[in-house]
């Protein structure tokens, strides 16, 4: 098997030697080229190792990941964020779908990731989904975003003001945008909408998750229910009808 070549970004001396024992003890397939403890010394290590993955912690004494990402002249490999908190950048990490380990990190958590990145360390996409994470963490305004969305034709980076709305799908989400087309994501609607929410986009249903900025009318009768800028009829919960008129200023 491989090898899967690794750096270790991390200031916490007894954070990089529990991930290093973790890492030795139970992926025999990772190999630790290096470690580094800030900025500048991490983009050393990476231009002179080329790793696979990294691991990397937001927080460094010097700066942040985000400071070693726009430094490193080439996103050409894997990344999993370590954080001791819910940090204000999670969102933008979700966004990107770049993985992240809450420390103290969890040993399962830990092989799953480790996992995932043997998966995904072929692909194409990981220098854009490193991009597109970037240009979401510098985006003053987060309606700005793309989303990266998986399926089954491969990775997709959309912009959250092309989405109309999102309909659930059993455990996947239809995605409906503004060209007409709709993608079916592997994920279920609950994930998307902890995501969506501080974009302007409103869960009115269990089945319909909907972009405010995207609404043509609202018709009272029949129960009331919603009509989309692409005609599209949504049902909205008696539960959620205040809330909704409240955020249309209705």
């Amino acid at each position: 098997m491989t090898n899967l070549r690794v750096i270790i970004i991390e200031d916490e001396y007894h954070n990089r030697e529990t991930l290093k024992t973790f890492l030795a003890d139970y992926c025999p397939e990772v190999e630790v080229l290096g470690e580094a403890t800030d900025v500048q010394e991490a983009v050393e290590k990476i231009t002179l190792h080329q790793p696979d993955l990294i691991f990397m912690d937001i927080e460094l004494q010097t700066g942040t990941g985000f400071d070693v990402l726009q430094k490193v002249k080439h996103l050409d490999f894997h990344l999993i964020f370590t954080t001791a908190f819910e940090h204000y950048a999670i969102k933008a990490i979700k966004f990107s779908s770049i993985d992240y380990l809450l420390k103290p990190i969890d040993l399962d958590e830990l092989l799953e990731a480790v996992h995932k990145a043997k998966e995904l360390i072929q692909t194409e996409s990981r220098q854009n989904l490193l991009e597109n994470l970037l240009n979401n963490f510098q985006s003053g305004n987060p309606e700005n975003r793309k989303i990266c969305l998986s399926t089954s034709e491969g990775v997709e980076f959309i912009p959250v003001n092309q989405i109309l709305y999102c309909e659930a799908n059993g455990s996947y989400t239809d995605f409906h945008l503004k060209d007409d087309r709709k993608l079916v994501v592997s994920k279920n609607l609950k994930e998307y909408e902890n995501l969506l929410i501080d974009v302007n986009f409103m869960r009115v249903h269990n089945s319909f998750l909907i972009n405010l900025s995207e609404v043509k009318k609202f018709v009272k009768s029949e129960g009331g229910y919603i009509v989309m800028n692409n005609e599209k009829q949504v049902s909205i919960s008696n539960s959620k009808r205040e809330e909704f008129l409240k955020r249309m200023g209705i």
